[in-house]
């Protein structure tokens, strides 16, 4: 929505410094502030910031559809593409534009961000591509990873908006990805045994995800103690 920030010692706000170094970064800025150049100006940035919310509870409500009719695959689809354009363009519009306000951007963002993945991990769980369980685990993760770098962002004044070359939209084309192959079909067989494709990829999303939670903690935990040692007291 807007510029990440940190608190700087005298209580005010400061810009913190974005990290973004997925694979589609680069090629995804230029597009974006192509796109926030030319956009109309009844165009908003909070309209965007509520497109990408509406469009990940329609995701999370599609596949609740597809429980019923396959073709609801391509509703989320849909909505992950209406998705990245809202979450995405928001923020680059308030800069192209020098409307940012950073506070209630860094609120707005992750608050945002927490209630879409909820909405969209429950759809998951009724929509029979997968276990409850594994829905349930995936959310965990996510919000695990997400305290992560919120902290980070306080603590150390840089927004990692990647971990590695995975970030935002790395995810959703993995996503949309899946829900192609599940239009198809909704297993994998592995080693002999017949598997929910959704599944399989749930745990190994799961796994992954707290595993980087873990590693960067650990990192971030020696940065800081670096920068502030314990001092004895004489």
């Amino acid at each position: 929505m807007t510029t990440k920030v940190m608190t700087t010692g005298d209580g005010k706000f400061a810009a913190a410094t974005r990290v973004n170094v997925s694979l589609t970064a680069n090629a995804e800025k230029r597009v974006l502030v192509w796109m926030a150049e030319r956009a109309p100006r009844w165009v908003t940035s909070d309209g965007l910031t509520v497109m990408g919310l509406l469009a990940q509870v329609g995701a999370g409500a599609f596949y609740v559809v597809s429980r019923y009719e396959r073709g609801g695959l391509l509703g989320v689809i849909a909505c992950i593409l209406l998705n990245w354009l809202g979450d995405s363009l928001d923020g680059t519009l308030a800069r192209v534009r020098q409307m940012q306000r950073p506070r209630y951007g860094f609120y707005v963002d992750h608050m945002v961000d927490v209630f879409g993945a909820l909405a969209l991990m429950g759809g998951l769980a009724f929509s029979g591509v997968l276990h409850w369980e594994m829905a349930a685990a995936m959310l965990l993760a996510f919000l695990v990873l997400s305290c992560e770098s919120y902290l980070a962002t306080y603590t150390l004044g840089r927004f990692e908006m990647s971990q590695g070359i995975f970030g935002p939209t790395e995810i959703r084309i993995l996503l949309v990805i899946g829900n192609l192959v599940l239009l198809h079909s909704r297993y994998a067989t592995v080693l002999g045994h017949r598997l929910l494709l959704f599944d399989m990829g749930g745990a190994i999303a799961a796994v992954v995800m707290l595993a980087m939670a873990v590693a960067v903690t650990v990192r971030h935990m020696g940065q800081l103690y670096a920068e502030e040692p314990l001092r004895r007291v004489e």
